[in-house]
């Protein structure tokens, strides 16, 4: 027998060549050049339809347990707390097209019964200029939502399954902070930049944590460090964020939510037919809610000087019947 020592180890025995497999990589395990005939295929093979029941319309947030919840709170060691939250923005840009309206109905001038000022807001919180919650009937695949829920379900007069009132009692369980201009030992990253899974490992080696079953992912591009120094841009079109294949690695480590200080999906996506593959797959296959445009840069410099990148996560949506999401502002306590 005469073995031969190369990258595809070669025995041959017998006058037969056998070839031994190597193991699979984070390259194989992961591909890079998906198509739009592997994202169907991983809104089945990547499925949480019927894990929680046939009825179910809290997904992945099933996830965090009263256990969780419990392990959670005891990572608050010193009740120092963080907004994730970008403040509301009332000028219209070119990453926020529809931006908070704020009308003042009673003043110090005229108030109410001489003692009450008033106000209203209003906004179209979807797009890229609000924080907000995304429900899980916030997109359809093929005429359904997660669980097989069919797209008709949504109307006129909202939607009658997978809303934003499932998540009533609030999001309460342990945060983690995937900070990628951190790792690459840059303040921010620039529109083209893909986020791979190996990427999220080499910074969970970094940071020495482990993204576990039931935790809220947040990643960070640094979108709001870069516009504050270069000024907006069309984040639509233009986005750092994550390949398709983070479904996969999300889905495999169990997590309750995802959250980014965008919205989570590289743009454009690099998947040829796919406008955002992600989306699609974390809200429709795993049914995992989503967190879009956070601003993460108050947290970042909170969790740098504490070498600590975990944190109870608090988050509540509002209470709206029909709603397929929330503005809302997300918690962070260390």
């Amino acid at each position: 027998m005469k073995l031969l020592t190369c990258a595809a180890v070669m025995i041959l025995f017998a006058g037969t060549v056998f070839k031994l497999t190597p193991a699979v990589s984070g390259a194989h395990q992961y591909p890079r050049n998906l198509t739009a005939a592997d994202i169907d295929r991983w809104m089945s093979e990547l499925s949480n339809w019927g894990r929680w029941g046939k009825d179910d319309q809290s997904g992945t947030v099933n996830l965090i347990t009263p256990a969780k919840r419990l392990a959670a709170a005891r990572l608050v060691t010193e009740g120092f707390s963080v907004s994730l939250s970008r403040y509301a923005d009332t000028v219209k840009s070119v990453d926020n097209s529809s931006p908070w309206n704020h009308i003042m109905t009673a003043t110090g001038d005229h108030p109410v019964a001489d003692q009450f000022d008033l106000d209203t807001y209003s906004v179209s919180y979807h797009g890229y200029g609000t924080t907000h919650m995304d429900a899980l009937c916030h997109m359809f695949y093929k005429g359904r939502m997660f669980n097989g829920f069919p797209q008709s379900a949504v109307t006129q007069q909202g939607a009658t399954k997978l809303d934003v009132t499932h998540f009533t009692s609030g999001i309460f369980t342990r945060g983690v902070l995937i900070d990628i201009p951190q790792l690459k030992g840059v303040p921010y990253l620039e529109p083209n930049v893909v986020i791979y899974p190996e990427d999220i490992e080499a910074w969970e080696k970094k940071a020495g944590v482990r993204v576990e079953s039931g935790d809220v992912v947040f990643i960070r591009t640094g979108r709001w460090a870069r516009r504050a120094k270069k000024g907006p841009w069309d984040v639509a079109e233009h986005s750092a964020g994550l390949y398709a294949s983070c479904a996969k690695w999300l889905h495999e480590r169990d997590v309750a939510m995802l959250g980014s200080d965008a919205a989570s999906d590289v743009l454009p996506s690099r998947v040829p037919g796919v406008n955002q593959p992600i989306h699609q797959l974390v809200l429709i296959a795993l049914g995992t809610p989503l967190f879009d445009n956070c601003d993460l840069e108050a947290l970042s410099k909170a969790a740098h000087e504490r070498h600590r990148y975990t944190f109870l996560l608090t988050a509540a949506p509002l209470v709206m019947p029909g709603g397929t999401g929330s503005p809302l502002n997300p918690i962070a306590t260390f």
